[in-house]
């Protein structure tokens, strides 16, 4: 579970606050005007912005205080972070090992979880000889191999097309739904919310309102979801 409670951030003249809470296994989408808060929030549930208020809480723990690499969260950008020198097997190797010592049993992990995002065979290939999609792909394998119980997405998918976005959002579910993985998804389309299904927290002018059912709130947005959509 990802659980805020009573939270407010400050980054400059900027305020977020923040009330609510995701299940083990569930999806929750941000969407909202830029500049609304949602990488703000993404920062304080991954450590990259401590709150001068409230608590943060992963699986139970109080995580409110500690630092990033001390939270079970990954984050995956827009910007998959591929080393374009390495081969796909060593980028999603760093998911394991910073360094690259990597055993025989890790290297059986890096090939299992290509095959879980549709790379198998991929292992060699390096990120300039692949698509955007693929590229996605190998991200979302290192991501796999940290094994950490919370995801957070800040808009992996927006430079993709249609298709690439609708087959990206699948391969999340499937992956979800098989490892009990919380994904928390920042976007600006309401059409990849309603694909992913589960529930949207409208994130505007620093506050996040209570997350609703995805199909339920796109059919009868809010006033602060209809002035995003544009909405009459």
């Amino acid at each position: 579970m990802v659980r805020l409670e009573n939270v407010t951030a400050r980054r400059g003249a900027f305020t977020l606050s923040a009330d609510f809470a995701v299940e083990k296994g569930a999806h929750l989408s941000l969407i909202g005007p830029s500049g609304g808060g949602k990488s703000t929030l993404l920062d304080v549930i991954s450590g990259f912005l401590i709150p001068y208020e409230g608590a943060v809480r992963l699986n139970g723990a109080d995580v409110t205080a500690a630092a990033p690499a001390d939270r079970p969260v990954t984050m995956l950008f827009q910007e998959h972070n591929l080393f374009p020198h390495l081969d796909v097997r060593a980028n999603v190797g760093l998911g394991l090992n910073a360094n690259l010592r990597l055993a025989k049993a890790d290297e059986e992990r890096i090939q299992q979880a290509l095959a879980d995002v549709g790379l198998d065979g991929f292992a060699a290939r390096r990120p300039a000889d692949l698509s955007g999609g693929q590229r996605q792909r190998v991200a979302i394998a290192r991501a796999l191999l940290r094994d950490r119980p919370v995801l957070l997405l800040d808009e992996p998918f927006a430079a993709l097309g249609p298709a690439q976005r609708a087959e990206m959002l699948e391969l999340v579910a499937d992956l979800r739904a098989a490892k009990g993985v919380t994904v928390i998804m920042v976007t600006h389309s309401p059409e990849d919310a309603r694909r992913a299904a589960g529930d949207i927290a409208v994130v505007a002018e620093g506050r996040v309102a209570p997350p609703q059912d995805a199909a339920s709130i796109l059919s009868n947005p809010p006033e602060a979801l209809a002035a995003y959509l544009g909405a009459d």
